[in-house]
């Protein structure tokens, strides 16, 4: 597997990690110190490999003070990885409640970043620093170390993904990158103009290269919500990032939701191009993988029939942009988990994607949406490793009736 499939992988596997309980990350940290303890005679026998080998390559000394690996050292780190596991969970934390109009109210709360890749100096310690800090906020990292310490950066890494395993993380939580040309085959590609420049400068970059945005039709939803949140979503302003491009339908929906919603589709001259399953019954052409792949910008949307919600979100995950994406459901319990393995800056429940806007959320204005997290200045620790996401809460809501002048924000914060 090449370290890009690497990434890949844990992309995917971020949002499990992101959803696992501070009980389950806290308890991997355990199992790590108590890991590190156990097989420090391992640790120090390779860090005494990496200081021989320093020594011939006439490593500076300043240098190959950072390598030594001690006793103190590993002392010094596990009293670290206690402190960590003390501190206060900060994933998912509400850190605003806002009343748009009634019935409509907007939630902002903290979450992991997703996957982190960290590149630090020559220093076994930082390993186990940095590893314990992603853990303890739900991200998942890829971990590069310097050449000179690789004999005990290799056992370190081994003790503490083997005891994360153990301790129930996913399979993808941690990977080290050893050789340096895995680093540079990482960043090697773009695929726009906007991708390229994110990929391609010493200045802090937010952005968004795409907006591929879903909704996805649960089996419990009402379809006096649903129609009319599709159709806004698409045709309020077709040219938005934040215009649907994508519907996912629960297969226990599609005969409920698919008879109104294509007659709404030919009332509002959408082209639909869906699976098979979906045009053998209603019309439409047939959907290409591509097409799951597109920003159409247009009277134009794709559709697919899934067997699981988790299959939606699946989808969402790999061929979305992380910008908005929305469930129709009555079901809270269906709701709260789309929302919070969805990765994107938006995610919402009955109501229009176009709301994903700053002017709209009561922010006065805004220069454009950032579909990146990087965002942390100074010393980075655990809140540092945490961005956030917006949850819309609806009710059948459609941007359209705000601007008619049909309904009006009042904006109304809630403690």
């Amino acid at each position: 597997m090449t370290i890009k499939e690497k990434a890949a992988a844990m992309k995917l596997d971020s949002t499990l990690m992101a959803s696992k309980s501070a009980e389950v990350r806290n308890g991997a940290l355990e199992k790590v110190a108590k890991a590190l303890v156990a097989h420090q005679e391992e640790v120090f026998k390779a860090n005494e490999q990496d200081l021989q080998e320093a020594e011939k390559n006439n490593i500076p000394d300043a240098v190959v003070k950072r390598l030594k690996f001690t006793a103190q050292k590993l002392a010094d780190v596990t009293r670290g990885i206690e402190n960590l596991i003390a501190l206060p969970d900060k994933v998912y934390e509400t850190q605003l409640v806002r009343e748009l109009d009634e019935g409509l109210t907007l939630v902002r709360e903290s979450c992991p970043i997703g996957v982190i890749g960290v590149i630090f100096e020559a220093r076994p310690d930082a390993l186990v620093q940095i590893a314990s800090l992603c853990i303890k906020s739900g991200n998942c990292a890829i971990l590069k170390g310097g050449s000179e310490t690789k004999h005990t950066n290799k056992v370190l890494f081994s003790l503490i993904y083997q005891a994360c395993i153990a301790g129930g993380l996913p399979e993808n939580c941690l990977f080290q990158a050893e050789q340096r040309d895995e680093i540079s085959e990482l960043l090697s590609c773009h695929e726009s103009v906007v991708q390229y420049i994110m990929d391609n400068t010493k200045i802090p970059v937010m952005g968004h290269a795409d907006g591929i945005c879903h909704i996805y039709v649960d089996k419990d939803f009402d379809i006096k919500k649903a129609v009319p949140v599709i159709i806004d979503a698409k045709t309020q302003y077709t040219a938005a990032c934040n215009a649907v491009e994508t519907l996912l339908v629960h297969k226990d929906a599609v005969d409920r939701l698919m008879p109104e919603l294509t007659e709404a589709f030919r009332a509002n001259k959408i082209e639909l191009r869906a699976t098979k399953d979906i045009i053998e019954k209603y019309e439409g052409i047939p959907a290409t993988e591509e097409d799951f792949a597109t920003e159409y910008l247009d009277f134009i949307i794709s559709a697919k029939t899934v067997e699981t919600i988790d299959e939606a979100i699946l989808h969402i995950n790999k061929y979305g942009s992380h910008h908005t994406d929305c469930i129709i459901t009555e079901d809270k319990q269906t709701a709260e988990h789309f929302m919070k393995m969805v990765d994107s800056a938006g995610v919402y429940q009955n109501c229009s994607t176009r709301f994903a806007d700053g002017f709209r959320y009561g922010f006065g204005a805004e220069v454009g949406i950032s579909t990146g997290k990087i965002h942390a200045r100074g010393p980075v620790g655990l809140e540092g490793l945490l961005t956030y996401k917006y949850k819309l809460y609806g009710n059948g809501q459609t941007v359209g009736d705000y601007a008619t002048g049909k309904k009006e924000f009042h904006f109304k914060d809630i403690s």
